[in-house]
């Protein structure tokens, strides 16, 4: 529409001088024709210069998205908003390459020496190590191998011996459901009983584990849910058969060795 009225503009300019020439030669046909001067001609140019229909030159104003500190770029016009911004963003990555691996590198290091702290932390309590998905608490007991003690059966001994029968109990059990899950790969749940316990423990573990597994389980419940005395026997003996029936076998071998 915009080009349509200045190509009417631009006629009805061209018109009007064609009826101003027409009507000067009749006149001049009546009186003698005076020539302009420098003045006149210098000002007439000046008025078709700034006539924005008759410039050779158009400037037209856009306006867009820009950056603090971006140079100006001389853009082309035939080429799309959003195309523009995907190339300069890939011309962006591209300049910005060193960084990106740089900072890359560094989160990589950042995992891989967190992953070598948690086997240490592990190999320090028993050779646990915390897989993905397992359970952090069963029914409200905590079972993370960071929450325990290195040697669990002689703190429980030490807890036993200081009349805190319960806590002794409570730390074997913990210790118990802990070992099974990040040592045994038992598929115990947050919700598992100890019922459940035993019989996934069952088809997981060797017999021998499987004996010692039954005797802490039911010592457990007879104390915490039927009120029972427990001999204090009954207890050292858990407590000195923790490390070699739940422990990994490298790693109560190396200890035992150790102490020869």
């Amino acid at each position: 529409m915009r080009s349509l009225t200045e190509a009417r503009q631009t006629l009805g300019a061209v018109v009007l001088a064609i009826a101003i020439a027409g009507s000067a030669v009749l006149a001049g046909q009546q009186r003698p024709v005076e020539r302009p001067g420098d003045a006149d001609v210098a000002r007439a140019m000046d008025l078709v210069k700034i006539d924005p229909n008759l410039a050779s030159v158009r400037t037209i104003k856009s306006l867009k998205w820009k950056t603090s500190g971006e140079p100006n770029v001389q853009r082309n016009p035939s080429i799309p908003s959003w195309l523009q911004w995907l190339v300069d963003f890939f011309r962006w990555v591209d300049q910005s390459a060193r960084l990106l691996v740089w900072v890359t590198v560094v989160a990589l290091a950042l995992m891989l020496i967190a992953y070598i702290v948690r086997i240490a932390e592990a190999r320090a309590t028993g050779g646990s190590v915390v897989t993905s998905g397992a359970p952090t608490h069963v029914r409200d007991l905590d079972i993370r191998p960071e929450s325990l003690p290195a040697d669990i059966g002689s703190t429980a001994r030490g807890l036993w011996d200081r009349g805190e029968h319960r806590a002794a109990l409570s730390l074997l059990y913990r210790g118990l459901l802990s070992r099974l899950v990040h040592v045994h790969r038992v598929p115990i749940r947050d919700s598992s009983t100890e019922g459940d316990c035993l019989s996934m423990a069952a088809r997981h573990l060797a017999p021998r584990k499987q004996d010692y597994t039954v005797l802490l389980v039911r010592v457990w419940q007879r104390f915490v849910y039927g009120g029972e005395h427990v001999e204090a026997a009954t207890v050292y003996g858990l407590c000195h058969d923790f490390a070699s029936a739940l422990d990994r076998e490298r790693t109560h071998q190396a200890a035992t060795s150790g102490t020869v």
